[in-house]
């Protein structure tokens, strides 16, 4: 995993680190320059333009300037205080004008077309959530320290950092609670089968589907048999379910089914409720009791998370009643109806409010998928990408968190897992990827991921 500071724990770290404050910044100097060159493809007859601020940020732009004239480079060092509008033409701009903590205005000139590599964060861009203004100057690199901050892969931070580069200054590593998922944790997170697993070893049980969304049961059965699971059970209440022809289609009434669900889900290690479950007023206690009284880990998603928001048990902070794992699943619109309110541009602090909530763990789904958990630590998936905004991607989502929590990965592990072998399914996509295409990529990246880990 790839550590992330928040600005404070990154101030912190700076207060506490027994190295010289001219050392660390000498080194980060020379970490900027050494990406400036990169960028420049050498130092013959290139221009450079540093914007140097008061603070420490500046003097990290000072020093890269006196390594790149070094090495040949011709550059000019423009106080961010005093700018022109308008920059002379150069090959790059170094934006060293404020660190992770500015919160004023400035407004940068325009760079001209110029390559920009910014010192920390690009300037107004909020270090904390991956806020941007409208003046936030976009980097096509972003040189880093230590660790990762929130904002360089949540919210604009994507844009406007570019490619971010962490260079080890000599700072201390900190305790970080939150971290971005990597495929070697992937690899280690995920139990492997034993050579004498059975089918039932890590079957999933899934409720999900109704009339006209039969769709969505059939992608979640079919996501957590393609997750692994050897043994998958659909029931679509009141009607058929579309199953896969590996699933079992087990039939249960179209009321009052929690009785028929719970009666064997202890032969089951997960259940998946909700994806396409619909939101008629007799289906949301069956949703409420049936989540209840599981008695094994329940993954909570689409019309599941909409009956826990509208019943009357009240909102869903009944869940700290249960005494196995719960994962929730919402986007925005669900968060919303769960807490009263849509998140904040602070996602992570977001996440973990419905954690208070609830007691169970959240995967808060977005660009970068926020998963958090009780005990307050944080797993970032940022594979994402907008091939995965169509329908039904959330169906298959859950099916594979279900999976994975059968073969009996954590709570927290097996929902980043899963957002991480999603992300990367569809980025093995093309362009019009549709959700089904998704079933047929999940094996492949499972394979790789454990390819890795060996």
């Amino acid at each position: 995993m790839r550590a992330v500071l928040t600005p404070d724990e990154k101030r912190r770290a700076d207060e506490t680190a027994d190295v010289p404050v001219e050392t660390l910044v000498d080194r980060a100097g020379a970490a900027v320059a050494k990406v400036a060159l990169q960028r420049l493809g050498g130092a013959y007859g290139r221009t450079v333009i540093v914007l140097a601020g008061p603070g420490n940020n500046g003097a990290d732009g000072r020093v890269a300037a006196a390594r790149l004239r070094e090495r040949g480079v011709t550059v000019r060092v423009f106080d961010a205080l005093d700018l022109p509008d308008r920059l002379p033409a150069v090959d790059l701009v170094i934006d060293a004008a404020f660190g992770t903590g500015f919160r004023g205005e400035w407004r940068p000139p325009s760079t001209g077309g110029a390559v920009v590599v910014a010192v920390d964060v690009p300037t107004g861009l909020d270090a904390a959530t991956g806020g941007a203004r409208e003046s936030t100057l976009r980097a096509d690199a972003t040189v880093t320290f230590g660790a990762l901050c929130p904002g360089h892969v949540l919210g604009d931070g994507p844009v406007h950092a570019g490619e971010v580069t962490v260079a080890d200054i000599g700072l201390p590593p900190g305790d970080p609670t939150i971290h971005v998922v990597e495929a070697g944790d992937v690899a280690m997170w995920l139990p492997r089968r034993e050579r004498d697993a059975h089918k039932w070893a890590d079957a999933v049980r899934v409720v999900a589907g109704s009339p006209g969304m039969t769709g969505a049961g059939h992608l979640c059965s079919a996501a957590a048999l393609r997750a692994g699971s050897g043994m998958v059970a659909l029931s679509s209440p009141g009607i058929d379910a579309d199953a896969p022809v590996e699933a079992i289609d087990q039939r249960v009434p179209a009321f009052d089914w929690t009785d028929d669900v719970l009666a064997d889900l202890h032969r089951y290690h997960a259940l998946v409720v909700g994806p396409g479950l619909g939101r008629e007023e007799y289906t949301i206690p069956s949703i409420v009791r049936t989540v209840m009284e599981s008695v094994v880990p329940t993954v909570v998603d689409g019309d599941g998370l909409f009956a826990l928001s509208w019943n009357e048990e009240g909102h869903a902070s009944f869940l700290t009643d249960r005494e196995v794992h719960t994962v929730l699943t919402p986007h925005d619109g669900e968060y919303g109806r769960l807490t009263g309110r849509r998140p904040g541009a602070d996602r992570i602090a977001a996440a973990h409010a419905l954690v208070d909530l609830t007691g169970a763990t959240v995967l808060l789904k977005g660009p970068t998928t926020v998963v958090a958990a009780p005990g307050g630590r944080t797993l970032l998936v940022t594979n994402g990408s907008e091939r995965l905004a169509t329908a039904g991607t959330g169906d298959v989502l859950a099916g594979t968190v279900g999976a994975f929590l059968a073969k009996g990965a954590a709570p927290d592990e097996a929902a980043a897992a899963a957002a991480w072998v999603h992300a990367e399914a569809a980025a093995r996509g093309r362009d019009g990827l549709i959700a089904s295409d998704l079933l047929d990529m999940i094996p492949a990246v499972v394979s790789s991921v454990y390819d890795t880990g060996a």
